[in-house]
């Protein structure tokens, strides 16, 4: 596959997908198949939705408001239940170690940094002096090594969302699910984190499940975009993206990219029903 030009096969109808992508082959981790949800009030937010979380994948749903892109990342989480379908885990160990950024840091007000990233070890049954260093790795790695004893309050909006990515991370999670963690941040913090991001899975080797709005960052982070539409979460478009592009700012200004996004637009622009 020519790396700069045929990323995408870009002639295929926008429900094709790329079966002869670098990632078609990987191990599944966990499906959903024929997925409905609806709400005790009765709005649908999905139905019969089908798909697969592959190992080692940047897995991104990308979508207009209301189209059940959050929904699916908390039926997978299991924070709520299906309406219909099932959730089919290839083993058990991956169901129960799932890391969450939500769309707020959610951090204890309280706590400082280093005591927010320790929850999960300190509910896992660890002591601080045994997950200290543990810790402490994981705060360098998302630049917040030297603000380890500050509290929520003392950090700016992009800090406390690394935080947040540090305590979802620190467990090496078999899946990361996160939900639209950097819509509220400017463009360049939200740059500056998206790098981060792609630095922290290179590291870790994880599976990550990213729901955004945006064009540009499901390009830049992802190796496959499911593009989701309005009707119940039908699905419109799959792309595979090489994994092994380097992600970085040359990337952001490649034709690569720019194919990928434009591919993005469009079927993004058909799930909203508009001409693309």
């Amino acid at each position: 596959m020519n790396q700069t030009s045929d990323v995408l096969a870009h002639d295929a109808k926008p429900a094709d997908v790329f079966a002869d992508g670098p990632r078609s082959a990987a191990p599944r981790l966990v499906s959903l198949k024929g997925v409905g949800k609806t709400f005790p009030n009765g709005v649908t937010a999905l139905s019969d939705l089908n798909l697969e979380v592959r190992k080692g994948e940047t897995l991104t749903l990308l979508g207009p408001s209301g189209c059940g892109k959050s929904t699916a990342l908390r039926l997978i989480a299991g924070l709520t239940e299906p309406s219909a379908g099932a959730i089919d885990w290839a083993n058990a160990s991956a169901r129960s170690n799932i890391g969450f950024v939500f769309q707020e840091p959610t951090l204890l007000p309280w706590a400082t940094v280093f005591d927010n990233v320790y929850l999960p070890l300190r509910l896992a049954g660890h002591s601080r002096a045994e997950a200290r260093g543990q810790i402490m790795e994981a705060l360098s790695r998302v630049g917040l090594a030297d603000f380890a004893k500050a509290l929520p309050r003392e950090l700016s909006g992009g800090m406390k969302m690394r935080c947040a990515i540090a305590r979802a991370f620190i467990t090496r999670p078999a899946l990361v699910l996160m939900d639209e963690p950097f819509a509220a941040l400017d463009e360049v913090t939200r740059f500056k984190l998206n790098d981060g991001l792609v630095a922290l899975k290179a590291h870790l080797g994880a599976t990550i499940v990213f729901v955004t709005h945006s064009i540009f960052e499901s390009a830049f982070l992802s190796t496959r975009i499911l593009v989701m539409s309005r009707a119940q979460g039908a699905l419109v478009d799959e792309m595979e993206i090489d994994p092994a592009i380097a992600r970085d700012d040359a990337f952001r200004l490649s034709e690569t990219f720019s194919k990928i996004t434009r591919r993005a637009s469009h079927a993004l622009h058909a799930a909203m029903g508009e001409r693309s």
